[in-house]
């Protein structure tokens, strides 16, 4: 297991749980044996808490994309100016390294986001948060489990090849559902073809069946039910992994089986 290689992004509607997952399959596949970088790419930057980094070490991780000298000097404009020309392609190999933050073994790099309002164009910070993002994916040999927000706004085209799979996580409810259309549909323009349904804070049978029913049986790979451990772990922020009860850690393994076996079957 140590030298496997995997690319994960998770993603769904904000608010169900896709970070928390995120953690937890981090946790997991460290635990295997696995190397494990995870990304968040979230504008939220929440995923070092759902790791179990300490607070005020966690509110002293600066994202990438605040750091405005460096995105100029690579990119060669200023942040907020419009009208500049810059580098499309600017180097980035150098940083995911010096930007690694190492908690309990998993190496953590915090992306960030551009700020929305005007920021969701072909600037300087997007076009090199991009680039970051796709050296990430593409040149290094580990398990790198990226948080995304609701979208796939850092994926490019040269990167959509090498990821393995998409994790959409669900909940009860048609709004969490149609985002997860939509990012499969938007997802799938960009040449990704494989998606994972992960249904979360699940309380009945019938929330359970309703979720199954909306998504194709071959798409769904766990459900997490609902968890005051989780909500508990959220409001203090605590390590999840720590106080996972025997059901969760079941499911959670189920759905990281399902993963890896999924992925093991497209291989040539």
């Amino acid at each position: 297991m140590k030298d496997r290689s995997m690319k994960l992004a998770v993603t769904g509607k904000g608010g169900t749980g896709k970070t928390t997952l995120a953690g937890l399959l981090a946790y997991l596949f460290k635990e295997d044996g696995c190397q494990v970088l995870a990304v968040d790419a979230d504008p939220d930057a929440n995923l070092a808490s759902a790791l179990g980094v300490p607070p005020a070490q966690a509110d002293a991780i600066i994202p990438i994309s605040r750091h405005t000298a460096l995105i100029q000097e690579r990119t060669g404009a200023a942040s907020g100016q419009f009208g500049q020309m810059f580098k499309l392609n600017p180097e980035v190999k150098d940083l995911p390294e010096r930007f690694l933050y190492d908690h309990s073994g998993i190496r953590l790099l915090v992306l960030g986001a551009v700020a929305k309002g005007g920021g969701g164009c072909a600037c300087p910070e997007n076009v090199f948060l991009r680039s970051l993002l796709s050296e990430i994916i593409l040149n290094r040999n580990e398990v790198i489990i990226v948080d995304m927000e609701a979208g796939i706004e850092h994926l490019g085209r040269a990167v959509t090849r090498s990821i393995d799979m998409m994790l959409i996580v669900v909940e009860p409810g048609s709004r969490s559902v149609s985002t997860a259309r939509t990012i499969m549909r938007l997802a799938h323009d960009i040449g990704i073809d494989s998606f994972g349904i992960i249904g979360n804070k699940i309380q009945t049978e019938e929330q359970r069946q309703w979720i199954t029913d909306r998504f194709e049986d071959d798409r769904i790979l766990g459900i997490l039910s609902y968890s005051e451990i989780i909500r508990d772990a959220d409001l203090q922020r605590l390590p999840l992994i720590e106080n996972m009860d025997d059901r969760l850690r079941r499911e959670i393994r189920t759905i990281c089986a399902k993963v890896t076996d999924k992925i093991a079957s497209r291989s040539p």
